[in-house]
């Protein structure tokens, strides 16, 4: 079988914000930008790697979803609960003082864990967690 992961989604709730940090902090590049206002779905992803994406997209838009549902979306995604993802890179340090030069809320600096990755994370502006792995 052959399966590859084309495109993870990740909610926002300010779509300039998160723009900002995708591409200026993680350095990713926008692949589309479409809708308006608040209503705005963005496609970002590392440079080099046109196939891997994440779709940044606004939360509880599927009209099958409740009022109650939508409002449990909304506490989850303010207490960071809600949506992450788990990046890799070869030079862990480098790029945890970019992000952080960025002012992302640091949640873990760079740590040695003790199942045998050094890892960081980040909230995005969303409060989505962004944790990032050292590859070796």
């Amino acid at each position: 079988m052959d399966i590859t992961i084309h495109t993870s989604a990740l909610p926002h709730d300010d779509p300039d914000a998160s723009l900002a940090f995708y591409r200026d902090a993680l350095g990713f590049e926008v692949r589309s930008d479409v809708g308006q206002g608040r209503m705005r779905w963005i496609t970002v992803g590392p440079v080099g790697q046109p196939g891997t994406s994440i779709l940044l997209a606004p939360p509880a838009v599927d009209p099958g979803i409740t009022e109650d549902e939508r409002r449990t979306i909304a506490e989850m995604m303010a207490k960071g609960t809600y949506g992450w993802i788990l990046l890799a890179t070869p030079n862990l340090d480098a790029v945890f003082e970019k992000v952080r030069a960025a002012d992302a809320e640091v949640v873990q600096e760079p740590t040695e864990q003790p199942y045998g990755i050094r890892d960081c994370a980040f909230r995005d502006p969303a409060g989505n967690l962004i944790r990032i792995q050292e590859v070796r």
